[in-house]
């Protein structure tokens, strides 16, 4: 077994996808329109979903926004240089809600990031 995806639904599925790929750096994979439905799937990553876990990005065209809910934590990326993703991040336009530096009670170095959604994205300095 292995994780496939983390579905999180958006309000604007350009918005966020412009999050991804541009501030983020990701690329999208595949894309799916669903009329039927009133909703689009998109799936955004660092590399081929048959080889990594991937996240899936949910659009119902009916609903323009989503309150979090108190059970969602972040997504984790790995990067080398969490000093160095931040301030990429900032030029790029993200926002950077935690600056990098050593976790509250230990040593690994951590950021945090949000989405145009709100939505928490943590960035776990490689080997710290």
């Amino acid at each position: 077994m292995r994780i496939l995806h983390t579905m999180l639904r958006v309000g604007d599925l350009e918005r966020s996808l412009a999050f991804y790929t541009g501030v983020l750096g990701m690329t999208l994979l595949r894309r799916q329109e669903y009329p039927d439905g009133r909703f689009t799937l998109a799936f955004v990553g660092y590399g081929p979903e048959s080889e990594q876990t991937v996240i899936e990005l949910t659009h119902n065209w009916d609903t323009p926004r989503y309150d979090l809910g108190t059970g969602f934590g972040h997504v984790a990326l790995e990067v080398p240089d969490a000093y160095a993703a931040c301030a990429e991040i900032k030029a790029r336009g993200g926002r950077v809600v935690r600056e990098a530096g050593p976790m509250k009670h230990g040593t690994t170095v951590i950021a945090f990031v949000e989405d145009p959604d709100g939505y928490k994205i943590e960035l776990i300095q490689r080997g710290s």
